[in-house]
């Protein structure tokens, strides 16, 4: 009890100072902090799950995202602290917020007695998925089209990155290139730990049809071991205009759709799977998914093209 009540003070305590920091990078870092630290807290509420996705994309991939915010920023930080907004801007802000933030709890705390659930039903009907872990049958099968439209919702996500490149670079290679130092700490390290870190992506991939995992915490992972060795220069970023590029984009995305297509033939109804051959038919979905979704994390990232495509 005592530690629970301490990280929440904790948890309240590094979202007071992210939001209330003046300097954009003491922002990111505590944005970084305070997703580590609900993560911690999902551990805490028996929810490995959606901890794991906190810790890869909540604080993870977006902090990285948020700290190349900062250094496209920094340059132009100074001469815009004069335009910040005024006080009435700010309490107008502050209020609102309040106001979402006690309607969110009014929400919470008066919940029925008992809470609505549909667990009785998932774990009633989960033989028939195939699947082991209830997370990955809601996701898969009987919240099917919301994982759908996140996967679309990532790749526009990239497409309006890319839209930002000037036209003389379109086509080119996302992001600066770095030069590898061949007797750099860090480069020794992403040699050490990229190997490593692309077996534990496949092993939380593998393992999330029974136990915590899934596409998303393992195509992050995936996606991190990438960032990882463009940061130290042992690879680059292939020009936006590659074809293959663009297939594995979109196969994720397309094998999920078509498989949903089939469904009506199937199943009679959208994305809904024959019970012989349901796990068959996620296990489809999920390999190419995987990679789709750790190739449009990496490119996010990277950001836009920077570099002219090649001739």
């Amino acid at each position: 009890m005592a530690f629970d009540t301490g990280l929440a003070v904790l948890v309240l305590g590094v979202a007071v100072w992210t939001i209330t920091a003046r300097d954009t990078f003491a922002a990111v870092v505590g944005f970084v902090a305070f997703g580590l630290l609900l993560a911690l807290v999902w551990v805490r509420l028996a929810a490995p799950d959606v901890a794991l996705t906190e810790a890869a994309i909540g604080s993870g991939v977006t902090g990285g995202l948020l700290l190349g915010a900062h250094t496209h920023l920094r340059r132009t930080e100074t001469a815009a602290a004069g335009e910040l907004p005024g006080a009435a801007l700010r309490l107008a802000a502050a209020v609102l917020c309040a106001m979402v933030s006690a309607g969110l709890a009014a929400i919470v705390l008066l919940l029925p007695e008992p809470a609505p659930t549909l667990a009785p039903q998932v774990a009633a009907n989960i033989a028939t998925t195939g699947l082991g872990n209830p997370v990955t049958a809601v996701l898969m099968a009987y919240r099917a089209v919301d994982t759908l439209l996140e996967t679309v919702v990532l790749l526009l996500a990239l497409l309006g990155i890319w839209s930002l490149a000037p036209d003389r670079v379109w086509g080119g290679f996302p992001g600066p290139h770095h030069d590898a130092d061949p007797q750099g700490v860090l480069t020794f390290a992403a040699q050490l730990l990229v190997p490593v870190g692309i077996l534990v992506g496949v092993h939380i991939f593998w393992v999330g049809s029974v136990a915590p995992g899934g596409e998303f915490q393992a195509a992050t992972i995936l996606a991190a071991m990438w960032i990882l060795a463009a940061m130290v220069g042992l690879v680059d970023a292939p020009p936006v205009s590659r074809r293959w590029l663009r297939i594995l984009l979109v196969a994720g995305p397309a094998v999920f759709f078509a498989i949903g297509l089939a469904g009506f033939a199937m199943a009679g109804a959208f994305l809904a799977y024959p019970p012989p051959y349901a796990k068959l038919l996620i296990l489809t979905i999920e390999i190419p998914l995987t990679l789709s979704i750790a190739a449009t994390l990496a490119l996010l990232v990277a950001g836009p093209p920077e570099r002219a495509p090649q001739r």
